[in-house]
């Protein structure tokens, strides 16, 4: 199987939170993927959630890594990682009535098929899944595992801002972003 990465440093700015869904937004029309397409809004409020999180709750830059299975817009999972620095667990939160926050990982468990954090380094990474479906099959989502069961062993590669990763089999091969 083919995985293609790419992958955005994100500043500890809330400002970033914009440039970041731009980014994505432009990577996932390149991938084939229809910009007014359900799957890219649903992935673009995935982004837009965990990036927050990471820049407000961290105060930390932040690494946003989109990793697409292959057959690119066709088919497979896309995959969508934030790393930071900070070690601190995310911490859902359950917001009451008129609160303006609170809400992002509720939207995050509702939106994604999978979704969970692993340590990296001296920080953590928060992933999200969503699989693709072909047009006319049923929209219909699995169960999301039990918090104790949200890990994944998938390690993705960090080869710098604006490179490419493509994993076949056992090899892999980084092509710079132009």
């Amino acid at each position: 199987m083919q995985v293609l990465q790419m992958q955005l440093e994100v500043g500890a700015d809330p400002a970033e939170v914009g440039r970041a869904r731009r980014w994505a937004r432009s990577r996932l029309i390149g991938s084939g993927m229809n910009d007014d397409e359900p799957l890219a809004e649903t992935l673009i409020l995935l982004i837009s959630e965990l990036v927050t999180n990471a820049v407000v709750h961290t105060g930390c830059p932040a690494v946003l890594r989109m990793l697409f299975g292959s057959g690119a817009a066709e088919a497979g999972t896309v995959r969508v990682e934030v790393a930071d620095t900070s070690a601190r667990p995310p911490c859902p939160r359950h917001a009451q009535g008129e609160d303006t926050n609170g809400r992002g990982l509720e939207l995050v468990d509702g939106l994604a098929d999978r979704w969970g954090w692993q340590p990296e380094g001296s920080g953590k990474r928060i992933w999200c899944e969503v699989d693709r479906c072909e047009p006319g099959e049923g929209a219909e989502r699995p169960m999301t595992a039990p918090a104790s069961e949200r890990h994944d062993g998938r390690e993705g590669r960090d080869d710098g801002p604006g490179r490419y990763v493509v994993v076949a089999d056992d090899s892999s091969k980084t092509v710079t972003q132009s």
